[in-house]
């Protein structure tokens, strides 16, 4: 995600952290209808079961669940429609590189509006954690928890 402190975060992956080994982040745009856009300012998504895979020499996301606008005219639209990401030629390329190889992934890790106000995806190639490795990241954590209580405590 870009340093600049006017982004509004929409919805994050907290869990994709915890279940996946993130190797490398990388932003995207994502087409969207009008309609989806105004839910997107009211925060009514889930992109807590998303995935990116790529099509045809596209990027796109499949289970991204943008609730329907109240007010919308198009009725009937499928909230969990596939939608495209809008990356570079060579981004793309890259990332089916990437996904070819086994056990990778391309999962989003949250949902923003940028300083322009548009919406932006930040996507994470990842490898899926086993269980050992779970617990393992989780022992570290708590470790470093109590390290730093001790050191706080000794100064």
């Amino acid at each position: 995600m870009p340093q600049n402190d006017n982004t509004k975060i929409i919805s994050q992956n907290k869990r994709a952290r915890f279940n996946y080994e993130i190797l490398e982040t990388m932003e995207a745009g994502i087409v969207l209808a009008g309609s989806e856009v105004k839910s997107l300012r009211t925060s009514k998504v889930n992109i807590s079961d998303t995935y990116a895979a790529p099509e045809n020499d596209e990027i796109k996301i499949h289970n991204l669940f943008i609730t329907e606008y109240k007010n919308s005219s198009q009725k009937d639209t499928n909230p969990r429609r596939i939608r495209k990401l809008l990356f570079h030629r060579r981004e793309i390329k890259k990332i089916q590189g990437y996904i070819d190889q086994k056990g990778m992934s391309l999962i989003p890790l949250k949902l923003y509006f940028n300083s322009k106000g548009v919406a932006k995806i930040e996507l994470a190639i990842a490898r899926g954690k086993k269980l050992y490795d779970k617990r393992e990241a989780e022992k570290k954590r708590d470790w470093d928890r109590s390290k730093q209580r001790l050191f706080k405590k000794d100064q």
